[in-house]
């Protein structure tokens, strides 16, 4: 049996109740449910159980310096069609990288072909379908450079993520604590 599984950084709730506030209605724009906030370290895809063990021994080893991490700015993927809403983490974060990196050696270890795409630090507010973006543009400038909250990174989950008729259903499976004295 496999699940389909994630990693990622949980926002503690205050950060997520003020991310979720920037819901407003536009029409083809569905924003996600506050519990589902989070910032995906790695997209794992279907993990059969044997390699799931292997994975959870590796993430286990995985060790950062506890880091600050500032949540400003939204912006868009998708172009003129934007397909996704987001909060971004600034720019210059080296412990993040590093905790990223990290992450993927583990993947590979645990014989997982994590996504080799550029990594684009955020949190996914809402998906849109047919919007163009002149429709998003004033609710993007109107918070381009808001600071919405500084997370403090002492660690990351593994979850899964079962798909519905509503979205996707996240379950934390397992959270991994940084030693304190853990060198990048």
């Amino acid at each position: 049996m496999s699940k389909r599984m994630f990693v990622a950084l949980e926002l503690p709730e205050v950060c997520r109740a003020t991310l979720a506030n920037l819901a407003v209605p536009i029409r083809g724009v569905r924003w996600l449910p506050v519990d589902q906030l989070h910032l995906t370290l790695a997209f794992l895809g279907e993990v059969d159980a044997t390699v799931e063990k292997s994975l959870r021994e590796r993430l286990a080893g995985v060790q950062v310096p506890p880091f600050y991490l500032p949540i400003k700015g939204v912006g868009t993927f998708g172009g003129s069609r934007p397909s996704v809403i987001w909060a971004g983490v600034g720019s210059g974060h080296p412990h993040l990288y590093a905790l990223h990196k990290h992450l993927h050696d583990a993947l590979f270890a645990a014989g997982l072909d994590p996504e080799l795409r550029a990594f684009h630090p955020h949190v996914t507010l809402a998906r849109a379908k047919e919007v163009s973006s002149a429709t998003l543009r004033p609710f993007l400038r109107e918070h381009d450079a808001d600071d919405f909250c500084l997370l403090r990174i002492t660690g990351f989950t593994l979850f899964s993520s079962d798909l519905g008729p509503r979205g996707a259903r996240h379950t934390p499976e397992m959270h991994c604590e940084f030693n304190a004295t853990a060198r990048t």
